[in-house]
């Protein structure tokens, strides 16, 4: 889906995924792989859960407070992941890592996550927009390294 860069629809994305966040739940399997994520600088502490199965990320979950920025940016990541492989939910947070850090990055990727293309203008946000990125980023190394 082709992402609109007008700064109200970015804004409009941003408040959906934080008023509704998607796959926002603790999940009960003990086959999840959780990460706890928290900031000095924020009020976000979340958990990071994901359900890896045959190197596929089956399921991909999160939980806890956090705010506007970091609840959006780990919802849209929660829907980018499901379903991908090991090696391509990596690909795509190494993306989103990019563009927040202004490395050039593949944009087609990333869908609704371009919205905060312009985190890096608001440097105090960096941290909210990668928390739950970094976290499924670490579950997905540790995975890889059993």
């Amino acid at each position: 889906m082709p992402i609109s860069l007008d700064a109200n629809m970015m804004r409009q994305i941003i408040m959906d995924h934080y008023e509704h966040p998607r796959n926002k739940r603790t999940p009960s399997d003990p086959r999840y792989e959780a990460i706890h994520m928290d900031s000095v600088s924020c009020v976000d502490n979340i958990f990071v859960y994901l359900l890896l199965e045959n190197d596929d990320v089956t399921d991909c979950a999160f939980d806890g407070v956090a705010c506007a920025i970091s609840t959006a940016s780990t919802s849209i990541m929660t829907e980018l992941l499901l379903g991908k492989t090991r090696a391509q939910a990596l690909h795509i947070i190494e993306q989103y890592l990019a563009m927040i850090h202004e490395r050039p990055y593949d944009p087609d990727l990333l869908d609704e996550a371009i919205v905060f293309m312009n985190t890096h203008k608001q440097a105090a946000r960096i941290k909210c927009a990668t928390i739950g990125w970094n976290g499924a980023k670490e579950i997905l190394e540790r995975h890889h390294h059993e």
